[in-house]
Protein backbone atom coordinates (compact mmCIF):
# COMPACT_ATOMS: atom_id res chain seq x y z
CA UNK A 1 0.00 0.00 0.00
CA UNK A 2 1.27 3.47 -0.72
CA UNK A 3 2.20 6.04 1.89
CA UNK A 4 -0.56 8.25 0.50
CA UNK A 5 -3.31 5.67 1.02
CA UNK A 6 -1.96 4.80 4.47
CA UNK A 7 -2.04 8.52 5.30
CA UNK A 8 -5.67 8.81 4.16
CA UNK A 9 -6.64 5.78 6.24
CA UNK A 10 -4.90 7.17 9.31
CA UNK A 11 -6.48 10.63 8.90
CA UNK A 12 -9.94 9.17 8.37
CA UNK A 13 -9.61 6.94 11.44
CA UNK A 14 -9.36 10.10 13.55
CA UNK A 15 -11.93 12.14 11.61
CA UNK A 16 -14.65 10.60 9.44
CA UNK A 17 -15.21 14.02 7.87
CA UNK A 18 -12.08 13.34 5.81
CA UNK A 19 -13.90 10.67 3.79
CA UNK A 20 -16.95 12.89 3.31
CA UNK A 21 -14.84 15.76 1.97
CA UNK A 22 -12.90 13.47 -0.36
CA UNK A 23 -16.07 11.74 -1.60
CA UNK A 24 -17.57 15.14 -2.34
CA UNK A 25 -14.45 16.08 -4.32
CA UNK A 26 -15.47 13.55 -7.00
CA UNK A 27 -18.25 15.94 -8.06
CA UNK A 28 -15.57 18.42 -9.16
CA UNK A 29 -12.66 18.30 -11.55
CA UNK A 30 -9.67 16.68 -9.81
CA UNK A 31 -8.05 19.24 -7.52
CA UNK A 32 -10.88 21.79 -7.81
CA UNK A 33 -12.63 21.05 -4.48
CA UNK A 34 -10.83 23.36 -2.04
CA UNK A 35 -11.86 21.52 1.19
CA UNK A 36 -9.88 18.49 -0.05
CA UNK A 37 -6.61 20.43 -0.23
CA UNK A 38 -5.44 19.66 3.35
CA UNK A 39 -5.55 15.94 2.65
CA UNK A 40 -3.88 15.82 -0.77
CA UNK A 41 -1.65 18.87 -1.16
CA UNK A 42 1.03 17.59 1.26
CA UNK A 43 1.69 14.83 -1.31
CA UNK A 44 1.64 16.99 -4.43
CA UNK A 45 2.91 20.40 -3.33
CA UNK A 46 5.90 21.51 -5.30
CA UNK A 47 5.02 19.19 -8.18
CA UNK A 48 4.73 21.05 -11.45
CA UNK A 49 3.06 18.16 -13.26
CA UNK A 50 -0.70 18.87 -13.26
CA UNK A 51 -1.48 15.31 -14.31
CA UNK A 52 0.23 13.91 -11.22
CA UNK A 53 -1.74 16.28 -9.00
CA UNK A 54 -5.01 15.30 -10.70
CA UNK A 55 -4.25 11.60 -10.17
CA UNK A 56 -3.74 12.06 -6.43
CA UNK A 57 -7.04 13.92 -6.10
CA UNK A 58 -8.86 11.31 -8.17
CA UNK A 59 -7.48 8.41 -6.15
CA UNK A 60 -8.29 10.17 -2.87
CA UNK A 61 -11.89 10.66 -3.95
CA UNK A 62 -12.23 7.11 -5.25
CA UNK A 63 -10.70 5.72 -2.07
CA UNK A 64 -13.18 7.68 0.06
CA UNK A 65 -16.16 6.63 -2.05
CA UNK A 66 -15.09 2.99 -1.90
CA UNK A 67 -14.11 2.93 1.78
CA UNK A 68 -15.72 0.34 4.03
CA UNK A 69 -14.66 -0.14 7.64
CA UNK A 70 -13.00 -3.45 8.35
CA UNK A 71 -11.87 -4.20 4.81
CA UNK A 72 -9.38 -7.06 4.66
CA UNK A 73 -5.70 -6.17 4.78
CA UNK A 74 -5.14 -8.06 1.53
CA UNK A 75 -6.19 -5.79 -1.32
CA UNK A 76 -6.46 -6.76 -4.97
CA UNK A 77 -5.66 -4.90 -8.20
CA UNK A 78 -8.55 -3.48 -10.19
CA UNK A 79 -8.08 -5.88 -13.14
CA UNK A 80 -8.36 -8.92 -10.90
CA UNK A 81 -11.32 -7.40 -9.03
CA UNK A 82 -13.13 -6.78 -12.33
CA UNK A 83 -12.48 -10.38 -13.40
CA UNK A 84 -13.76 -11.75 -10.08
CA UNK A 85 -16.87 -9.56 -10.33
CA UNK A 86 -17.54 -10.71 -13.89
CA UNK A 87 -17.25 -14.38 -12.93
CA UNK A 88 -19.30 -14.05 -9.74
CA UNK A 89 -22.13 -12.07 -11.36
CA UNK A 90 -21.89 -13.84 -14.72
CA UNK A 91 -21.94 -10.35 -16.21
CA UNK A 92 -21.06 -10.15 -19.90
CA UNK A 93 -21.03 -6.35 -19.83
CA UNK A 94 -18.18 -6.22 -17.29
CA UNK A 95 -15.58 -7.06 -19.93
CA UNK A 96 -16.88 -4.31 -22.24
CA UNK A 97 -16.78 -1.82 -19.38
CA UNK A 98 -13.28 -2.90 -18.48
CA UNK A 99 -12.03 -2.55 -22.07
CA UNK A 100 -13.65 0.89 -22.24
CA UNK A 101 -11.75 1.84 -19.09
CA UNK A 102 -8.46 0.59 -20.54
CA UNK A 103 -9.09 2.66 -23.67
CA UNK A 104 -9.84 5.87 -21.74
CA UNK A 105 -7.81 8.97 -22.47
CA UNK A 106 -6.85 11.46 -19.79
CA UNK A 107 -10.15 13.36 -20.03
CA UNK A 108 -12.36 10.24 -19.96
CA UNK A 109 -10.42 8.44 -17.26
CA UNK A 110 -11.98 10.00 -14.12
CA UNK A 111 -15.53 9.25 -15.28
CA UNK A 112 -14.81 5.70 -16.44
CA UNK A 113 -12.77 4.91 -13.36
CA UNK A 114 -15.54 6.19 -11.06
CA UNK A 115 -17.97 3.87 -12.85
CA UNK A 116 -15.68 0.86 -12.50
CA UNK A 117 -14.89 1.50 -8.84
CA UNK A 118 -18.61 1.90 -8.11
CA UNK A 119 -19.29 -1.40 -9.88
CA UNK A 120 -16.60 -3.08 -7.74
CA UNK A 121 -17.98 -1.62 -4.51
CA UNK A 122 -17.60 -4.89 -2.58
CA UNK A 123 -14.07 -5.72 -3.74
CA UNK A 124 -11.12 -4.87 -1.48
CA UNK A 125 -9.34 -2.72 -4.09
CA UNK A 126 -5.66 -1.90 -3.78
CA UNK A 127 -5.65 1.89 -4.03
CA UNK A 128 -1.87 2.06 -3.72
CA UNK A 129 -1.62 -0.08 -6.84
CA UNK A 130 -4.29 2.06 -8.51
CA UNK A 131 -2.30 5.21 -7.73
CA UNK A 132 0.93 3.75 -9.14
CA UNK A 133 -0.88 2.63 -12.28
CA UNK A 134 -2.61 5.93 -12.89
CA UNK A 135 0.64 7.84 -12.51
CA UNK A 136 1.90 5.86 -15.53
CA UNK A 137 -1.40 5.92 -17.47
CA UNK A 138 -0.17 8.13 -20.30
CA UNK A 139 3.05 6.25 -21.00
CA UNK A 140 3.57 5.33 -24.64
CA UNK A 141 4.18 1.71 -23.62
CA UNK A 142 0.72 1.57 -21.97
CA UNK A 143 2.32 -0.31 -19.11
CA UNK A 144 -0.66 0.16 -16.77
CA UNK A 145 -3.27 -0.82 -19.31
CA UNK A 146 -1.31 -3.98 -20.21
CA UNK A 147 -0.85 -4.92 -16.55
CA UNK A 148 -4.53 -4.43 -15.75
CA UNK A 149 -5.47 -6.47 -18.83
CA UNK A 150 -3.12 -9.28 -17.73
CA UNK A 151 -4.74 -9.24 -14.29
CA UNK A 152 -8.19 -9.40 -15.88
CA UNK A 153 -7.52 -12.08 -18.50
CA UNK A 154 -4.92 -14.30 -16.81
CA UNK A 155 -7.38 -16.44 -14.86
CA UNK A 156 -9.94 -16.38 -17.67
CA UNK A 157 -7.32 -17.85 -19.99
CA UNK A 158 -6.40 -20.54 -17.45
CA UNK A 159 -10.08 -21.43 -16.96
CA UNK A 160 -10.64 -21.55 -20.73
CA UNK A 161 -7.62 -23.83 -21.21
CA UNK A 162 -8.77 -26.15 -18.42
CA UNK A 163 -12.26 -26.25 -19.89
CA UNK A 164 -10.92 -26.99 -23.37
CA UNK A 165 -8.70 -29.77 -22.02
CA UNK A 166 -11.63 -31.32 -20.14
CA UNK A 167 -13.84 -31.09 -23.23
CA UNK A 168 -11.17 -32.77 -25.35
CA UNK A 169 -10.81 -35.57 -22.82
CA UNK A 170 -7.41 -34.36 -21.62
CA UNK A 171 -6.71 -34.10 -17.94
CA UNK A 172 -4.11 -31.83 -16.52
Amino acid sequence: MSDFVEYLEARSADDTKVRAVLRRSLAFAPGAHVPAYPFVEPFVSGKKNGTRRDVYYLVAGLWAAHFKPGQPAKRIPIGRAAREYMLAKKSESTERRFITLLDADRDQLPYRLRQMVALLKDAPLDFGDLLRGLLQWNSEEKYTQRQWARDFYRENENAALASANTTNGDTA
